[in-house]
């Protein structure tokens, strides 16, 4: 019973990495992307969002408590330490190393993420270019969130990756390389739209993209 309880936890823990947790990320990266448009273009996409209907509901359900499951049982997986070495190839030792690095270090910096932007709308800020180009005027903050944003974009496309092999998408060696292949292809994406977000709010001029 406790090894089906496991297991059903791990799977849920992998699949809400993808959807929710991932689908928002996308969403979350490109509504910042809109800053390399300018300010306006930033505000006004963002007005968009906090103007969802539903958006509370939305929040707690879609994004909060998937967050909170995904992490907590993501810590207890790391300080688990079982080792893999028998299961995966060197490179994806490498890989399941550094997923579980950037999973700790996520758990800070969306905590400290929300706190800085949800937390402090709800006590009347406004959530807007303005306050971010402040957050980020602070060269440890902006070295604080370049690392959040590379952490989020390398531990949910190499979880991606895991994903499709633990639900048995890709079973074959074949379609596991070729799904490092695309993995790799997401991060990059993902992490040029991440970078050039953060520079448009730190310096416009640098991030007309």
């Amino acid at each position: 019973m406790a090894e089906n309880r496991e297991f059903m936890n791990r799977r849920l823990h992998s699949l809400l990495g993808v959807i929710p947790i991932g689908v928002y990320l996308v969403q979350h990266l490109t509504v910042n992307f809109f800053a390399t448009r300018g300010a306006e273009a930033f505000n006004a996409a963002a007005h968009f969002m906090e103007n969802l209907p539903f958006r509370l509901f939305l929040e707690i359900f879609i994004i909060y408590l998937p967050i909170l499951f995904h992490a907590i049982y993501g810590l207890y997986i790391v300080f688990q330490g079982k080792s893999n070495t028998k299961r995966y190839g060197y490179f994806r030792n490498w890989m399941f190393l550094v997923q579980r690095i950037t999973g700790v270090y996520l758990v800070v910096f969306i905590a400290w993420h929300v706190w800085e932007t949800r937390v402090q709308a709800a006590m009347g800020a406004e959530v807007n270019y303005d306050m971010m180009a402040d957050i980020l005027s602070s060269n440890f903050m902006l070295i604080f969130y370049i690392i959040g944003v590379l952490s989020a974009t390398f531990h949910f496309s190499n979880g991606l990756w895991s994903f499709l092999v633990s639900w048995g998408i890709t079973v074959s060696p074949r379609s596991q390389q070729i799904a490092t292949y695309a993995t790799v292809a997401i991060f990059i994406a993902l992490s040029f739209v991440g970078m050039g977000a953060l520079l448009a709010f730190i310096n416009p001029d640098l991030a007309n993209i």
